[in-house]
């Protein structure tokens, strides 16, 4: 079973907020906007951790011996298929937990390349993100140009 990255929707789903409407005004990264994306990043991790438990727990319990080959084949792809995205999930939760401290020192919000707002509705997409568009943009023409 594949699991799908979250979407800004499905993660502010998660979290249980709507997408954050700053007024007219408003100061960028508040304490308001700070708490809005701390809920977001910890419903996040939350999930993550949850999921992980299912897994582990799921595969100690579908641990069984088939006499067929194919079955047993089968089983160990999905296990595989399973641990990879659990792997992907932990790098991921690594991310989350290194925005939280950003969050809790004030260095969230702010483009880790240039040092201008990355956005809210930006952060909103991906609460992650270290870098406003322009510089993601410059960093993934690099990337083409070095891997193409």
């Amino acid at each position: 079973m594949t699991v799908a990255k979250p979407t800004s929707l499905s993660l502010l789903a998660i979290a249980g907020v709507t997408p954050y409407t700053p007024a007219k005004d408003e100061e960028y990264m508040n304490p308001a906007q700070i708490e809005h994306f701390r809920k977001i990043l910890k419903a996040w991790h939350a999930q993550i951790m949850e999921e992980a438990e299912r897994t582990k727990s799921q595969m100690q319990d579908d641990v069984t011996n088939f006499a067929d080959p194919a079955d047993r084949a089968t089983q160990e792809e999905e296990f595989s298929l399973e641990l990879r995205n659990r792997d992907r999930e932990r790098k991921l939760l690594k991310r989350i937990e290194q925005t939280l401290i950003k969050l809790n020192d004030d260095d969230y919000g702010y483009c880790d390349a240039c040092g201008i707002e990355i956005g809210l509705k930006r952060l909103e997409a991906r609460p992650t993100a270290e870098l406003c568009v322009d510089c993601k943009t410059l960093a993934e023409l690099r990337e083409k140009q070095m891997g193409g």
